[in-house]
């Protein structure tokens, strides 16, 4: 049989695109100077890539499915640059949790924690950035040095004092 009238599986598969940060219905998509600068730079690399691809001339369902991939992207990107609400870091002293603070919290066992409150596009729990909606960091907004939180987090109830706030230069 001719491959012409044999379904070709790989034109049909479906393309995935990987979904951005969840951001609560409801909740406004507030971001750092940093986040917003990331976020833009996010653009220009995927306008870059996106050029590459369609610079290419092979006609292939695996380049079908790279510019969906890309245009996707970009298009879920425009609709979060569209939705920020840039907060300026406050230049501080009131020892209040703000957005954009370094804070640091002592656990009941004596365990500290420091992280930065930043948007949920520029979160990453591994570098110390936690997202103004993680509960950690829902628990401590409006706080201030010395005050007790009881956070609800994926291991359980804890009690948590906060030691320090700091807001950065950057």
């Amino acid at each position: 049989m001719s491959r012409a009238f044999v379904k070709d599986d790989a034109d049909n598969e479906r393309v995935m695109v990987p979904q951005r940060a969840l951001l609560p219905d409801g909740t406004p998509n507030l971001v750092t100077p940093r986040g917003l600068a990331l976020l833009q730079r996010e653009r220009e690399t995927l306008e870059d890539e996106l050029l590459q691809v369609q610079g290419d001339a092979d006609e292939t369902p695996e380049r079908a499915r790279q510019l969906t991939v890309v245009r996707e992207r970009i298009d879920d990107l425009e609709a979060r640059l569209a939705s920020a609400r840039l907060v300026q870091v406050p230049p501080d002293a009131t020892g209040e949790v703000a957005f954009g603070a370094d804070v640091t919290t002592r656990s009941d066992g004596g365990e500290e924690l420091c992280f930065r409150i930043v948007g949920v596009d520029e979160a990453d729990p591994l570098e110390g950035l936690v997202a103004f909606v993680a509960p950690t960091a829902a628990a401590v907004l409006g706080r201030k040095v010395g005050e007790r939180v009881t956070v609800d987090a994926g291991r359980g109830r804890e009690d948590l004092e906060i030691v320090a706030v700091a807001y950065p230069d950057d």
